[in-house]
């Protein structure tokens, strides 16, 4: 029985192992699905997880769950040996493993891509992740419970500041969606009005979502900008230490949350720790039938898919040549992976993956949204009812979907949640003060008096006491 080793559990991993496990016959061969998280997430839905119009739990795909027949190692590779067949792990205690395969499925993702930008590393957060996701939105209320109780003034304005680098689909999608959470949280502190609260936007290009059409973009600015935000054309982050924003036009201000939305990079974890082949941009260098090497040279039972991987767009449509690294494009790769793992296993062929994109569509915020296939471009409410109808059937599983549907309903009649949860960060901190106080307090050191030496002990003794024993006098004095 064939080993198939895939190694990543998001989009492009989760379906290559979900369509295995109807494809493959009993006993045809043992699938083993390595992630460092024992779910997948699906990233589309990060923006309305941030604005409270979804349960964080429920923009996530538990592996176990859905994945019946696939064996489950949660850990992180640190090392492909693809010549001797073995993966090296490291487990969550630290200990370290070896996996040997037949054949192996890289399928990695990708991560925030950073630059080395004073105060970037200490003060800025991603959106590429649930928990990420979820700490920006209580930070938020956070920063808005404690500006009502401050007065008008310098760290009360920090507070209300928010500053979202990178103006891509990832960064207008959450910078949008926040700043209708803001909004409607406001409604509740009459303390505190929109006009004091400052949305940031900073982008390094002449134009926001390069995705759509010029004309589209001039749009969703002017959007942006009845909404009273503030965005940074042509304009570059300088210096963030200590919560300062430095512009390269020379503004600065302070602000209180810093989202770092610039851009994604193949996984460096698996891409500098390979002896599979990298291109220059640190991606797996892939076919177009999704096998792992070049046109003349492939690289036997070994395939890849997804945004850790370069895979030529045979549409002409991809950014240098290449497929985009998106939930669209890493969906239907999986799923062609699968079927050509499975064809060739049984001695077929793999076919070449050809997909063209079907458009882009963005929300910015609760009720408006923007989407654009070719000339065709829809805003307002239609595009936002778009959005949300193309994800709720493109999450995996009808348990995740009927999982959403329920939230937007009770969201409907109940109103936005800005329910914002305190302490995530250390949740033991509350025990462990409270522990604190029932711990026995050091007694105070004993002092040895010579029998000699003479006390007065003042108010210690009544004074009509006076026939006392030396015995007693001895304690009085201790």
């Amino acid at each position: 029985m064939r080993r198939i080793l895939i190694i990543g559990g998001g989009y492009a991993g989760f379906y290559t192992a979900w369509r295995l496990e109807k494809y493959l016959r009993r006993g045809e061969a043992q699938v083993t699905l390595i992630d460092p998280v024992p779910y997948m997430t699906y990233q589309p839905f990060l923006p309305e997880v941030l604005a409270g119009s979804i349960e964080a739990r429920h923009s996530v795909i538990v592996h176990r769950r859905h994945l019946k027949k696939t064996r489950l190692i949660t850990a992180t590779v640190t090392y492909i040996d693809h010549a001797a067949r073995t993966v090296t792990l490291k487990l969550p205690d630290g200990r370290q493993q070896r996996e040997t395969y037949d054949v192996i499925v890289v399928t990695a993702g990708a991560a925030t891509r950073t630059f080395p930008i004073p105060g970037v590393a200490e003060q800025a957060i991603g959106v590429k992740n649930i928990e990420e996701a979820v700490f920006i939105r209580d930070t938020m209320l956070r920063n808005i419970d404690t500006a009502a109780s401050l007065p008008p003034g310098p760290e009360r304005e920090k507070l209300l500041t928010v500053v979202f680098i990178g103006g891509g689909y990832a960064g207008i999608e959450s910078f949008g969606e926040l700043r209708a959470l803001v909004t409607a949280t406001l409604k509740k502190y009459p303390e505190l009005s929109l006009a004091e609260t400052h949305f940031h936007l900073i982008e390094a290009t002449a134009r926001i979502l390069p995705e759509v059409s010029e004309k589209t973009s001039r749009w969703v600015l002017r959007h942006l900008g009845r909404r009273q935000a503030i965005i940074h054309l042509e304009t570059q982050l300088t210096s963030a230490t200590d919560g300062r924003i430095s512009l390269s036009t020379g503004e600065s201000f302070d602000a209180g949350l810093l989202v770092w939305t610039a851009g994604v990079i193949a996984n460096p974890v698996i891409t500098r720790n390979t002896d599979l082949p990298i291109d220059q941009r640190g991606r797996i260098i892939a076919r177009t039938d999704l096998r792992i090497g070049g046109a003349d040279t492939p690289v036997a039972d070994a395939w890849t898919a997804g945004d850790n991987a370069a895979i030529p767009d045979l549409t002409g449509g991809g950014v240098g040549g290449f497929t985009v690294p998106n939930a669209q494009h890493a969906i239907r790769q999986a799923k062609l992976l699968a079927r050509n793992i499975r064809d060739t296993l049984r001695g077929g062929e793999a076919q070449e993956y050809r997909h063209r994109n079907l458009g882009a569509v963005a929300t910015l915020g609760l009720g408006t949204g923007v989407f654009q296939s070719g000339p065709i471009v829809v805003k307002g409410f239609p595009a936002w009812v778009m959005h949300r109808g193309y994800h709720v059937l493109a999450i995996p599983t009808w348990e995740r979907k009927w999982r959403v549907l329920w939230g937007w309903w009770n969201n409907l009649w109940l109103g936005r949640d800005t329910a914002g949860l305190r302490g995530l960060e250390s949740p033991r901190a509350s025990f462990e003060e409270a522990a604190s106080y029932s711990r026995p307090h050091p007694l105070a050191p004993i002092v040895t008096i010579p029998a000699s030496a003479h006390i007065a002990v003042i108010g210690a003794v009544p004074a009509a006491a006076t026939s006392t024993t030396d015995h007693e006098e001895e304690n009085h004095a201790h």
